[in-house]
């Protein structure tokens, strides 16, 4: 084998993990350490610096970073947790050459830790393990360690992976430490052990120019910003450069602008070389998962394989009587399809098919999570829409129909346990594993049909008072399950348009949870509470107290109205069944029927009926 010129003065490497095991504080300990940015004040976890990362605390876009060690610049990626942004996990894993993997020293490896560990051990890449929050309680690293061993061992790793060095760290503390009873002052044996542990990158500057694109960004002013890593040669600004399509066709274009990474900055360059990683601007058409290269020999590199989403949902204009009435500013079909497609170009999980004439688009996803991100960050820039429930994707493989199924962990107080299995039971998951944590709680693993989770959340957080934990990720297609049980209660539906009113409401709230409040608009086939019985009702939530000059003693006490539930997004989409809608506004989430005429509903029930017998 001919030997491979390394580049020395460069380590690339990911940051991969299970949602909430600490993977953004890690870097910001890292890049404090390091002083690549300057911390103002208590602030935390400036790589998440989406509003919507934020709020919920979560990695939802890989983000780059870069810090000088020793003489040796560390480009750095922080990945997505949740298994709905796998996808970004895979293709990121494509321009590094080495991987933290972060485990938490209480809960030890999870559902998300197993899959981006496999992705990692696929491409050959040796990971560090980062034994990460050794400030918590009742931690036990040495447990996690064998844990993590054994997963390894489980997914067939190689005996120079099974190799790897271990390191203690609190990423929140800002330290890191060989052996869990050393002295902990600093994140330098991180440091040190990513620079003798994570090999340099392959690059050697002589041979022709080849980037592959991992990643894609948008700038008003330039166009498509191409993200990714220099493999072979060297580009410059200005240069001529080839577009090696997916399909083999090759397209032309030319580099009017690099950026590097400097801390959490992109600055401009004038040249890039192999092992670099750089985004460039001037390539129109530019796909993720395409090759960048010298003009006068274009050939592609390996292309990245993404999995096939595995839950869609349609999207549609707003059409409810209150259409244009809560803020929003895109409100045509036209507008809808424009930032679907938008989305779709830089967010490779994500499909766009036109259905019905192009006034409803099928988008389809990595799970209900994964949509529901796009849904808010679109309702944050002021557009309207209706979705639909979302409906797992099935495949047909020969005569058998398929479909997604997915490792599902729970973790409740014994006293849950019972209620948990049984609504698990009903929804044909089959168990896997049940132990008793060192703290008592007992954890059980499913595996369980994607439909059957779809509603699941609301109905565990009630069963178990908001005192589980649960965690899924997607397994395998299998073949169908058969039918699913269905939302067991009805819904209470407005009679006509106009202003809730609390006296009505009172009188409504003995048959289920309420929806609204006093004050709030309505309309015909909107859709105002829950109804116990289990058959939808059209109800007067419009109705106020007929006024007399008689008084009773006790009759005029003033009305207590239970508070309403708040219609969440993720609620939202759990709660509704298939002839329901979720209308989104900039200002509120509202639900109602897809067919907004009683008349009308009733009319489609008669015609199912009949073609049922």
């Amino acid at each position: 084998m001919p030997h491979r010129r390394r580049r020395k003065d460069i380590r690339n490497l990911a940051i991969i993990a299970h949602v909430d095991h600490g993977k953004t504080t890690l870097v910001d300990a890292l890049l404090k350490y390091t002083g690549a940015y300057d911390f103002k004040e208590d602030e935390v976890a400036i790589m998440d610096s989406n509003p919507l990362e934020r709020e919920r605390g979560i990695t939802i876009f890989s983000k780059n970073a870069s810090f000088e060690y020793k003489g040796v610049q560390v480009n750095i990626v922080d990945t997505p947790g949740h298994a709905d942004f796998g996808s970004e996990v895979e293709r990121i894993l494509k321009m590094v050459d080495g991987v933290l993997l972060l485990v938490d020293a209480f809960e030890g490896p999870m559902p998300q830790t197993k899959f981006v560990l496999k992705k990692s051990l696929e491409l050959h890449l040796k990971p560090i393990l980062v034994i990460n929050k050794l400030d918590r309680a009742n931690t036990r690293p040495d447990e996690v360690a064998d844990m993590t061993f054994d997963l390894f061992c489980e997914l067939n790793a190689t005996e120079e992976q099974l190799d790897f060095p271990i390191v203690y760290a609190s990423g929140k503390e800002g330290y890191a430490t060989l052996d869990p009873d050393e002295p902990r002052d600093s994140m330098k044996p991180l440091l040190d052990t990513i620079l003798h542990r994570v090999l340099p990158p392959v690059a050697d500057p002589d041979l022709p120019f080849q980037m592959l694109v991992t990643m894609l960004d948008y700038d008003s002013y330039v166009g498509r910003i191409a993200i990714g890593r220099i493999f072979h040669g060297e580009v410059a600004v200005g240069e001529p450069v080839a577009l090696v399509k997916r399909n083999g066709e090759i397209a032309k274009g030319k580099v009017t602008r690099i950026m590097k990474y400097r801390g959490l900055k992109r600055i401009e360059a004038e040249k890039a070389k192999a092992g670099d990683i750089i985004s460039i601007s001037g390539i129109e058409g530019v796909e993720v998962g395409e090759t960048i290269a010298w003009i006068n020999k274009p050939k592609g590199l390996p292309a990245i394989k993404i999995d096939e989403p595995t839950i869609s949902m349609n999207f549609s204009h707003n059409t409810s009587p209150l259409s244009g009435k809560d803020g929003g500013r895109f409100l045509s079909s036209r507008d809808i399809r424009e930032r679907l497609e938008h989305e779709a170009m830089i967010n490779v999980g994500i499909k766009v098919e036109e259905v019905d004439g192009a006034e409803r688009f099928k988008v389809s996803g990595r799970g209900e999570l994964h949509l529901a991100i796009l849904i808010e960050t679109m309702r944050r820039e002021g557009y309207e829409m209706e979705v639909s429930r979302p409906q797992v994707i099935f495949k047909k493989m020969g005569s058998q129909i398929i479909e997604p199924v997915e490792e599902l962990v729970i973790e409740v107080d014994e006293e849950y346990q019972g209620a948990v299995m049984q609504a698990l039971g009903s929804r044909k998951a089959e168990m896997k594993d049940l132990k008793t944590t060192s703290t008592g709680a007992v954890r059980m693993e499913f595996v369980i049909a994607s439909r059957a989770l779809i509603g699941f959340r609301s109905d565990f957080l009630m069963m178990t008072r908001g005192n589980g934990i649960m965690y899924q990720n997607f397994f395998e297609y299998q073949t169908y399950k058969g039918e699913m049980p269905t939302r067991q209660r009805g819904v209470l539906i407005a009679h006509q348009d106009g202003i809730a009113v609390a006296y009505a409401l009172y009188n409504l709230q003995a048959r289920g949870e309420i929806f609204v409040k006093p004050g709030d608009k309505l309309y015909a086939g909107m859709i105002i509470g829950v109804n116990n019985k289990g058959a939808n009702l059209v109800v007067n939530a419009l109705k106020r107290k007929k006024l007399t000059n008689i008084r009773a003693a006790g009759s005029d006490d003033a009305i207590t109205l239970i508070p309403p539930r708040p219609v969440t997004l993720e609620f939202a989409l759990e709660f509704i069944a298939d002839d329901e809608l979720v209308e989104i506004t900039p200002q509120s989430i509202r639900i109602r029927k897809m067919h907004l005429s009683e008349v009308e509903r009733k009319r489609i029930d008669r015609k199912q009926k009949t073609e049922g017998r």
